[in-house]
C-alpha cells in the first residue's frame, strides 16, 4: 500500500510503498477513506512534545483522524463486520484499565495514539487493536470525510464545552480560531452559549463567525482581557485556550469572571515545555477553576455522533480542502506558516 513517511524530523516526508497490514486476533484493518491532516501530526514531523513522551520512533505514518470501512477482521472480533463504516478515537483505549473500565477511556494507563505509538493513517489501510473496543460505528448519514473531521480536533474541541459545563446564555471566550477552537466555537454556540472568537488573523475570525461566533477580537490590535471584559460585562465565564502558548493561556485566565472555568484544551509549544506560570492568587480570590480536557471519552461519541447526524453539529463544514497523500508537504509547511484555516483531508491515496 501507499503511506507516508516521516522519516527525519523536519525533513519533508516520502510517500513509499509499504506491505499492507493484517489484523491481529483482537484487530481490525480499516480502509482508509478519509483522514485528517491535523497539527498534532505536524508537531510529530516537528520532534515536540519529547516532555510528554510523544515523540514518535521513526519512520512512521503519521494520522490519526480517519474514517473508513472495515476490510478485515481478527478471529477474537465479534461486535463489527467486514463493510462496517467506522472511525475511532485518536487515543487507543486498552479496554481493561480502571479508566476504561469506568468510561473515560481518554484517561487509559495504557494510552496511544495512532501516528504517535504506531503507523497511524495517512495510508490506504490501517489497524485498530482492540477492535471491539476502540472501533466506533458511523451512522448511516455521517460519511467518512465528516468522521475524520471529527477524529481529533473536533471532538476535542467538543469536548472541551462538556467539561467547561458551558450552560445556555454564557459567555463563552475561546483562544484560536483554528481546528479545535472553530470545533469549540460550533460546539457552544450549538448548546445556546454566547461565544468570543481571539485570533490574530481577521480571516480566521471571519470564519469563526460564520461558525457561531457572536463576537470576535484580533489580539494584534486589542487588549484581549480588557475587550474580553468590556463585551461580556465582567468576563467570561467559561475560557478555553485551543493553543497552548503561554499568551493564549494568560489571555484565557485573566479574561474570567468571579467563579469563572478556564478550560486548557491546547498542548504547549517547544518555547514552554509543558510550563506556564498562572496567576495563582486571582485564581484563589475569584475562585476560579482550572480544568484539563483530552481529546473525547469513547462513549461521549454517542452524544456526538447524535448531533452530528441531527444536522445541529456540522464538522464538515469546517473542511478547506481535499488533498492526496502527495500533498502532505505542503500542508505541513502551510502549517508552519499558520496558512492553514480549516481542516485539510486526504481523500486521494
Amino acid at each position: 500500500m501507499r503511506a507516508v513517511r516521516i522519516v527525519e524530523q523536519k525533513k519533508p516526508v516520502i510517500v513509499d510503498t509499504i506491505p499492507d497490514p493484517s489484523p491481529g486476533p483482537q484487530d481490525a484493518v480499516i480502509r482508509v477513506e478519509a483522514t485528517g491532516i491535523c497539527r498534532s501530526d505536524w508537531h510529530a514531523w516537528m520532534g515536540d512534545w519529547t516532555w510528554i513522551g510523544l515523540s514518535p520512533q521513526l519512520p512512521i505514518t503519521p494520522g490519526h483522524e480517519f474514517g473508513g470501512e472495515v476490510v478485515a477482521l481478527g478471529s477474537e472480533v465479534k461486535e463489527f463486520r467486514e463493510g462496517d463504516k467506522v472511525t475511532v478515537p485518536f487515543h487507543y483505549g486498552c479496554g481493561h484499565c480502571e479508566y476504561c473500565s469506568t468510561g473515560v477511556p481518554n484517561l487509559c494507563e495504557n494510552l496511544a495514539i495512532y501516528g504517535f505509538s504506531w503507523d497511524g493513517s495517512y495510508a490506504e489501510y490501517v489497524v485498530v487493536k482492540n477492535a471491539d473496543f476502540n472501533l466506533i460505528r458511523l451512522p448511516e448519514n455521517v460519511d467518512s470525510i465528516t468522521a475524520a473531521a471529527i477524529g481529533c480536533r473536533y471532538m476535542t474541541g467538543y469536548h472541551s464545552v462538556m467539561r467547561g459545563q458551558v450552560q445556555p446564555g454564557e459567555w463563552v471566550a475561546v483562544q484560536g480560531a483554528g481546528g479545535v477552537g472553530l470545533s469549540a466555537i460550533q460546539t457552544a454556540n450549538a448548546v445556546g452559549a454566547q461565544v468570543i472568537a481571539v485570533d490574530i488573523d481577521d480571516e480566521k475570525l471571519e470564519k469563526a463567525k460564520q461558525e457561531g461566533a457572536a463576537a470576535v477580537v484580533n489580539a494584534r490590535r486589542d487588549s484581549v482581557p480588557g475587550v474580553i471584559r468590556e463585551i461580556t460585562k465582567g468576563g467570561a465565564h467559561v475560557g478555553i485556550d485551543a493553543l497552548g502558548v503561554k499568551e493564549t493561556i494568560l489571555n484565557s485566565v485573566l479574561s474570567l469572571r468571579r467563579g469563572g472555568r478556564h478550560v486548557q484544551v491546547g498542548l504547549t509549544t517547544a518555547e514552554e515545555g509543558g510550563m506556564v506560570a498562572l496567576p495563582i492568587d486571582m485564581i484563589t480570590s475569584l475562585e476560579l477553576e482550572i480544568v484539563g480536557s483530552l481529546g473525547n471519552p469513547h462513549p461521549a461519541y454517542r452524544g456526538l455522533l447524535s448531533l452530528v447526524s441531527q444536522g445541529r453539529l456540522n464538522p464538515k463544514s469546517l473542511v478547506e480542502r481535499e488533498v492526496g497523500l502527495d500533498d502532505v508537504n505542503e500542508v505541513f509547511n502551510n502549517m508552519t506558516e499558520f496558512k492553514t484555516k480549516g481542516f485539510n483531508v486526504i481523500t486521494r491515496f
